[in-house]
């Protein structure tokens, strides 16, 4: 597996990584726990080193399996978690997603808190890359930054990162202390953080880690106009995919598997290739539960695409308009950009 550096500030990692809260929650039952683990561990077997967590997974499920799966080759991954949400007991939920409460929470007492709990859970000293999950609109960022930066100072927290945040808040945020990656939504599926994202993140040193990189599975080519989502399935209630929006969406998957299938790779891997030739400093991270989709998303790090044949990719999203919103109205709340 190659290795990327996130930024000028991050850890060296993987070129793909691997996204672990769908062991946990948002795509059905939750699977096996000794199938998960035996997963994580194959991951490293093959060389991903960057795993992807938060304390809202599950919530505290995913740290946990995370934790105990990865905890023989500690030495050699990088474990990302992520604060940023009101975990009180009996917290109502945000419109339907299994497991994420009503409301973000980064008050420095709630951070140093999540941090003390996901080094618990995760069984380590030192949490490789802390992210806060959503901007808190009610916290100053300065000031959830000053809190970081105290951690990393303690040893807790190595490097410092943000999901979902806009442009003003990246650059608020690193003038306090350095933010080594953005993790946001980015695919084919969906692109825009390159509007003002991408080019901020160049300018400041910051590295990017997709999540969703395969459009919550839709650029695999296994979503069609008929799939329908059973129960505990976060897909079933976003706009993107109820029946009318596949009949229009699917014709970007269509145009997706056309590409791939001249190159001879799948949907997912020509997805996946594209991101990887957006920036050296892109990190993808999908989510799997199954042996054989790891390695296939593991292939695309060897899959280099053309200059023609990546433009030939932007140009089949650019010529599909992507038919509903990517959240419901009460989880695109959580998002402030």
């Amino acid at each position: 597996m190659s290795t990327r550096t996130l930024g000028t500030h991050g850890p060296t990692v993987s070129a793909i990584g691997l996204g672990c809260m769908g062991m946990s929650q948002s795509f059905g039952p939750r699977p096996p726990r000794e199938d998960m683990i035996g997963l994580l561990r194959a991951a490293v077997e093959r060389g991903v080193t960057l795993f992807d967590t938060a304390e809202v997974y599950g919530p505290f499920h995913n740290e946990e399996l995370v934790g105990e799966a990865l905890a023989p080759v500690r030495d050699q991954v990088v474990i990302a978690t992520k604060f940023g949400f009101d975990l009180a007991p009996g917290a109502a939920p945000a419109g339907s997603r299994p497991g994420v409460p009503a409301g973000v929470d980064s008050r420095p007492d709630r951070i140093r808190e999540a941090v003390d709990g996901s080094l618990r859970r995760l069984g380590i000293e030192t949490i490789d890359l802390l992210y806060q999950h959503r901007v808190d609109p009610d916290v100053p960022i300065e000031d959830v930054a000053g809190t970081v930066k105290e951690l990393v100072e303690a040893g807790k927290v190595r490097h410092f990162g943000l999901s979902e945040a806009g442009v003003d808040t990246i650059r608020r945020a690193h003038a306090v202390h350095p933010v080594a990656a953005l993790q946001s939504e980015y695919s084919l599926f969906w692109r825009e953080p390159e509007d003002e994202i991408l080019p901020a993140l160049a300018e400041l040193g910051i590295g990017f880690v997709p999540f969703s990189p395969l459009g919550r599975g839709f650029l695999t080519g296994a979503i069609t106009a008929d799939s329908t989502f059973g129960e505990g399935d976060i897909r079933a209630n976003l706009p993107r995919f109820t029946p009318e929006a596949l009949r229009t969406n699917v014709e970007l998957a269509d145009r997706v598997g056309a590409i791939a299938t001249d190159r001879g790779a799948t949907s997912g891997q020509v997805a996946l290739a594209w991101l990887l030739a957006q920036q050296p400093w892109v990190v993808p991270i999908p989510g799997t539960r199954r042996l054989e989709r790891l390695e296939e998303n593991l292939g695309a790090a060897d899959l280099e695409l053309t200059a023609a044949e990546v433009a030939e990719l932007t140009a089949a999203s650019d010529a599909v308009t992507v038919a509903g919103d990517r959240y419901t109205t009460a989880m695109q709340a959580l998002i402030n950009r």
